[in-house]
Formats: C-alpha cells, structure tokens, sequence
C-alpha cells in the first residue's frame, strides 16, 4: 500500500503494488449508460452481516469489502489506482492532522450525506466510538490495549470535527492504516434505539444502554431475510443502497442518488450471484451468464477458448494460513510445543503445491507478511523458507521430543515430561497425533491442498481427520466459542484489512479479536508493540522474522484471490484493488 504521504509527520511511503490487468482496460464500442452488472461471488461465500460494528463469525471479504463498504463508507477509504493507500478523494473526511507531538489527532469531515439528507457529522463517528468501546468483545479488529483503548479523551468541537488523545505517540503511519482505519460513521439519527418501537435516543453514551444498542442492531444484521424491509440499512453513506436479498446469498444494489462522493454509478444496478461451487460458477461463465466471474485454478487452461472474457489474475494483499486451537482441552498442548509446529511446517511442500495444485497462480507464505504483490515489508528471511519441506527432519523432531513415530500410522507420546527428549508440558503419556482439521468447500483447488497435506502429514505419523463445511461454518467454527475444535482452515487466510499496515496486531497478539487459535507469546506481543511505535521498518522485520519462526498458524500457499474472467464489454474494473474491495461505481458497458 503507497504513494500518498500523510501531513504533519514524515512517513516512510508504501511500496507502490499495482496489480495491472491483461488488457480490461481497452475500451471497444459506445459508453453506454445503465445496465445491470453481475458479480460472481465465491463458492459457499455469500454476505449475511450488514451492520459495521462485525463480530469475528462475521468478519470476511464477502461481508465487508464486497458488501458493507458498498454502502456504509469507512471514515478513511483505502486503495487507489491498484495501490494499497490512503485515498483522500473517496474519504468521508480529510486527512488526518497529528499535533502534540503525534499525541493528538484531528479529523475534519468534508459534510457529505446520509442517504435520507441528514448531514454525516462528528455525532456520527462518536456513535461509532462509543459503541465500540462498549461492545469491544464483539469487534473482530480488537486487539488489547490498542484501538479503541489507546483513545484516552475525544472532543468534538463542532460538528465536523473530531479530535483524539492518545495514551502515547504511535507511528502516524500505523495510526492512521490500523486504527483510524477501522472507524465507519453509523447514522446515529437512525439507529440509536435499542428496539424497534424505541425512539432514538442518546443510549450510545450510556455503556450499559449501548450494551442495548448494539444487542438490537446485532440482531437486525443476523435476520438476514427482513433485509429487504427494515428501514434500519437503508440509511447510507456509499455509493449504493440494497435493494433486495435472499438468504441464499443473491444481493441487488441500486444507486444512492444522495451520495455525495465524487464518483456517482452510471450503472442501473448492481448484483452478486451465489454459487456452491466453483464448478457451478465456471459453468455460468461458459455460458456467459456473468459479467465479472472467476475461472477456477484447475480449468485455467479453458481461458483462452472464452473470447468475449479477459482474464485478469486478482492477487490479494494478504497471508494464507490455518490456526490450531491452542486452547483445546485435549490437543492444545500439543500445539503449544515449537517443536510440534516446527514439525507440521517442515511437512508442507509449498512450491510443489503452487505448481500442481494452483497451476502457479499462487505464492507460498513463510510468515505474516505478504509476499505478494511485492513490497519491501517482507524481508529476506521471511521469503527463504525457515521450514523447507523434509518428511525426515519432521520425523526427527518428534522423535527427539519423546514420540513413537509411526509413518502412515499415528505417532505416539511416550516420554511425557518437560526435560530434554519428553514430549513437553501438559502432553501426556499415550497421547495422539492425531488431529480434526475442517476447511471451507466449495473449490477443487481447497480440496486438492488438504488431501496433499493429510498424505504428508502421514510421512510422520500425524493423522489428520479431514471435513469440509461451507465458509460461513468454518468461521463460526473458528470464531464461535467452543473450544473443542483442533484447526479451521477457512480457504482464505486474513486479507489486510481494515489493518492495512501488516504489523499482525489483530491476528496474533495475546488476546487480538482475530486471533482465532489463541496463540499467546510475550515476545511476540513486545515485537508488535514497537511496529506500532513508528514508522521504522526495523521493527517490522524484528517482528516478522520471529513469527516466521515461532509459527503462530501453519503457512500454507496464498492463492490468488480468484483468476478473473470479466466480460470485454465491461470497463473501469481495472486494476483490480489488492485489498478485495470492489466499486462498481466506476464501472460502465459498451457496446462491443
């Protein structure tokens, strides 16, 4: 993510990653005005959560990037021209102004619109912050003692602006891509009640009422079937309002005419398609019953026989792994010892993998930065593979630590104990490796990884029970409480967003809302403390390197998001945003 500068604080600027398409930009025939764009969304993956305020069950690309941000705008919008930045123009408000020394912040609204006419003011992102403190379990961004915590004071002097205290100085530049990032005004005017035939009121700044507030709106989003009829989300501030969706995942959106943006659609409507699998979806393509789907890996060969579609790879600003459950009360301890997960990691042939499996429309992932695009935020350790595939040196490592190896079989702790050569704290005599590992359904290519990952987890003994369930499920079994799980690999790993500085703050620290497996490690928690602290590179690769050998997660292979086929009489989609985001407010059709 990087060209613009933010004011008042020299920054280090991200690398530029332009993500540029195979000719989709070519222009063929008359701009037309109208139509009606349809988007294919990926297998299993369709939104069921609208309002902002996203608990982690919830919190995916098709929920957020792909569906909220359409018509709910973040305060501060990113991603430009294929670039992950800040993009000033399509922000709610200006760019953000430290003083104090870097201790206080000030936002300025630009005085932009509800839908309904009501002025978006500081009222609004108020709502927002205090809802988010009161409710901070349910905020899947939350990491401890970071936003909102760091918040020590606001005012709001008028009512376009908002000014921060924080606890201490931070780096402008994580401030401002992690934390004022997670900021969505809320129309307060609209949906301060905490009931349907409550009147609005000012509960917000009561925490417990807020508490009430937020059990309602909770609520509302959950019911996805009365969306069509709930006056509550057709108060908006992006370009586009619902118009109608089914449970299964169809959605239509029209045009906000009070949108007060720069970009206005041209387009009549636009609309999201479910599909179950990616076959299913190809074979609308075939058809040509889609104007932006995707090809799936294992038919990639086909794209050159579909002449009225570009293809267009769209690579994800993002990390691809799956978390055990260190807080499972049978197999957690296992996954606490380095040794273990050293072990796993050495069983996982990446490149192979990204060659046969995902036909090179992939990048392997040694650690919790992206690789890709490229960028100067992954450093060379991290991209030399600390965990070569090598069935032996995995077999070794359990031996040396107390297992029974028993390749194709399941290896077997007989040494329990905490010294040298025993299995380590909390593994107990007789235990098994063996482990239950669900994955999102739906595409070949997910299937294919997990079968090769069982064959080469067996080369050690390690069994691994495989089942597969739709995407929402495996979130929710990652997300949803119980703490009998053992490892969800939900087919995406963690796209860096609304975290657009990869620092990994909420997905790895102690206690982080997205920190799905519970991993916990004081030396980690310091290292990421000091990527927040400024906008030295040093400490991020201080912090990366010791993730891409500590092994928080098992890496696996970052795919590209989806191989995109789009129809060659649809423009403006291009480059393609490497934050998923779409915006089919540029969008427009020609007439060939």
């Amino acid at each position: 993510m990087r060209t613009t500068g933010l004011r008042a604080v020299t920054i280090l600027p991200m690398v530029a990653l332009v993500l540029a398409a195979c000719g989709g930009g070519t222009s063929g025939g008359q701009r037309l005005t109208g139509g009606t764009a349809t988007f294919a969304e990926l297998p299993d993956a369709k939104p069921n959560y609208i309002f902002p305020l996203t608990s982690g069950g919830y919190f995916s690309v098709a929920n957020l990037s792909q569906f909220q941000f359409l018509m709910f705008r973040p305060l501060y919008w990113f991603g430009q021209d294929g670039k992950v930045a800040l993009n000033s123009s399509l922000s709610l408000a200006n760019e953000p102004v430290y003083t104090d020394g870097g201790k206080t912040v000030t936002m300025k609204l630009k005085g932009w619109n509800w839908s309904d006419g009501t002025k978006i003011t500081s009222r609004d992102i108020e709502f927002w912050m205090n809802m988010l403190k009161a409710n901070i379990g349910s905020w899947a961004a939350y990491s401890p003692k970071e936003f909102p915590d760091n918040v020590v004071a606001m005012t709001f002097p008028d009512d376009q602006t908002a000014v921060f205290t924080l606890d201490k100085v931070y780096g402008s530049y994580f401030f401002t891509y992690n934390e004022l990032s997670q900021i969505t005004p809320m129309p307060q005017h609209a949906w301060d009640k905490t009931s349907d035939s409550s009147p609005i009121g000012d509960y917000d700044r009561d925490p417990k009422k807020a508490v009430q507030v937020y059990k309602y709106l909770d609520g509302q989003s959950k019911s996805v079937g009365t969306y069509n009829t709930n006056p509550l989300w057709q108060v908006v501030s992006g370009p586009w309002k619902l118009k109608s969706m089914s449970t299964d995942g169809h959605v239509a959106l029209v045009p906000n005419p009070g949108y007060s943006g720069p970009v206005k659609p041209t387009l009549a409507e636009f609309d999201e398609q479910p599909y179950t699998t990616d076959t299913a979806e190809f074979n609308v393509v075939h058809a040509g019953g889609v104007d932006y789907g995707y090809i799936p890996n294992q038919d990639v060969d086909q794209k050159a026989s579909l002449k009225n579609y570009t293809f267009a790879p769209w690579i994800g600003w993002s990390i691809t792994y799956f978390p055990e459950n260190f807080g499972n009360p049978k197999n957690g301890a296992i996954y606490k010892q380095l040794y273990f997960r050293q072990a796993m990691q050495h069983l996982i042939d990446q490149p192979t993998m990204v060659k046969n499996i995902f036909k090179g429309y992939a990048s392997p992932d040694y650690g919790p930065v992206p690789i890709q695009p490229d960028n100067n935020y992954a450093d060379a350790f991290e991209r030399s593979n600390p965990y070569p595939y090598d069935p032996d040196a995995a077999a070794k490592l359990l031996k040396d630590n107390g297992w029974a190896v028993n390749p194709g079989g399941v290896s077997t702790c007989t040494s329990p104990g905490t010294g040298p050569g025993q299995c380590g704290e909390g593994v107990k005599a007789g235990a098994k490796a063996s482990f239950n590992l669900q994955y999102a359904s739906g595409q070949v290519v997910v299937d294919q990884e997990m079968q090769v990952l069982k064959t080469a987890f067996s080369k050690a003994g390690i069994e691994i029970n495989l089942s597969s369930a739709p995407f929402d499920t495996v979130i929710s079994t990652a997300f949803g409480g119980n703490p009998n799980w053992d490892m969800a690999n939900w087919g995406g790993g963690w796209i860096f967003a609304p975290d657009y500085y990869p620092t990994g703050d909420e997905i790895f620290s102690t206690g982080a809302g997205s920190n799905a497996g519970l991993y916990s490690d004081a030396t980690n928690d310091a290292n990421t403390v000091a990527t927040t602290e400024s906008n030295d590179l040093k400490s991020l690769y201080t912090y990366e390197d010791f993730l891409a050998k500590d092994l928080p997660v098992v890496w696996i292979p970052v795919a590209n998001a989806q191989l995109s086929m789009v129809k060659k009489t649809l423009h403006g989609w291009d480059p393609q945003d490497p934050l998923l985001q779409l915006n089919p407010e540029n969008w427009y059709f020609t007439s060939s």
